[in-house]
């Protein structure tokens, strides 16, 4: 004898359908935290390189072309006096030839102005050296000196 309910009332049916809010919300977290940290990977590369006892680093010091420009706007190349044209045709003279040589590494230019020259005349100078293609400009400066006062 078999013992068993006489009604047959179907049982709950699984269900068919798939909740994907919580997996939209999951991926978009992930998405925005992908974006993020991964400019950071990029620039943050470590590198094992091999070791060698034949390589060795340049002995030649980094190249500076250095501009000056005193209080009364006259222009000096490696401290000896220049005008515009001169300094605009040694300037592309110097870049063809760091280009000849070094395979595209040209010179950083180091510009030192007095602090009551004109903006314009500095920014003519750097114009110039752009032209030649030398597009690293460091301006020297001379560190402020603490005051002394209480």
């Amino acid at each position: 004898m078999a013992f068993g309910r006489f009604e047959r009332t179907p049982g709950q049916t699984p269900m068919s359908d798939i909740n994907v809010t919580p997996l939209v919300d999951v991926m978009m977290v992930l998405l925005v935290i992908f974006i993020i940290t991964a400019p950071l990977m990029v620039s943050s590369l470590k590198l094992d390189l091999p070791k060698t006892e034949g390589a060795q680093a340049s002995s030649a010091p980094p190249r500076f072309v250095k501009l000056g420009i005193n209080a009364k706007g006259e222009v000096y190349l490696d401290d000896k006096p220049i005008t515009l044209d001169e300094l605009k045709s040694s300037l592309n003279a110097q870049a063809s030839q760091a280009l000849a040589m070094d395979h595209g590494a040209l010179p950083e230019v180091q510009l030192r102005a007095d602090e009551r020259v004109p903006y314009g005349k500095v920014v003519e100078v750097m114009g110039l050296a752009q032209q030649a293609g030398m597009n690293r400009i460091g301006f020297v400066t001379e560190r402020k000196q603490p005051s002394n006062t209480p």
